[in-house]
């Protein structure tokens, strides 16, 4: 039976658990979203869901079929290719804007940040590079150093999510982790030089190895 709280769930906050139950991977990419299960799970009408799941499509994770309804999205190579994109073009702009701004203990918080990391990839069978959280991820924590509310909002409410779903889709490549590390610390080392242009462009290279190395592993099979 449902909760008086959980009857009154508005179609934001259902969209929010929803949005979760994808990032999660509790919903698998290609998954139908079913609104009369999704009603009766939040206790509400088909009306409150249809919204919710009108308001996760918006951030890029759900796609409405004609006759079929709602599942989660599932990426194309082009699809995929068109997200790098976009992220080389903001995630430049903000090692740039972060190699601007970033102070003397600004610093320190990434070289920490990236020494952890380091100590969670030797730990990995795979050597995987996992991050977790808003304040353990180095991308996010530096688009936070950038100190622009606008791309930072753009990153971590819209590209990220994708980007978290799309590698459900898709196995990373083995034997990235420690070379993206690498490349982390090259970027931390202009941002401490303060020197604006090479912390852009070291992280456009990122960027694109990424890329390069995730369209080489889909490609492969």
């Amino acid at each position: 039976m449902m909760t008086t709280k959980e009857q009154r769930l508005s179609a934001a906050e259902i969209a929010a658990r929803i949005r979760d139950d994808i990032l999660v991977g509790e919903r698998s990419p290609g998954e139908r979203l079913g609104e009369a299960e999704l009603a009766d799970r939040f206790g509400v009408s088909r009306g409150p869901v249809r919204d919710a799941l009108r308001l996760v499509a918006g951030s890029g994770l759900v796609d409405f079929t004609p006759n079929i309804g709602a599942r989660v999205r599932e990426f194309s190579l082009t699809e995929a290719k068109a997200l790098y994109q976009l992220r080389e073009a903001l995630e430049g702009q903000v090692a740039a804007l972060a190699a601007e701004r970033a102070g003397v203990a600004d610093v320190k918080r990434l070289e920490q940040l990236l020494a952890e990391h380091a100590l969670v990839i030797e730990s990995h069978p795979e050597n995987a590079y996992l991050q977790s959280g808003k304040d353990r991820d180095f991308h996010l924590v530096l688009a936070e150093l950038a100190d622009s509310p606008l791309i930072f909002n753009l990153l971590a409410q819209e590209l990220y999510p994708q980007l978290t779903l799309l590698r459900r889709c898709h196995r990373s490549s083995k034997g990235r982790g420690g070379r993206a590390l690498i490349e982390h610390q090259r970027i931390v080392e202009a941002v401490s030089a303060n020197d604006c242009e090479l912390a852009g462009l070291l992280m456009r290279r990122h960027i694109q190895a990424s890329w390069n190395s995730f369209y080489t592993q889909q490609t492969s099979k």
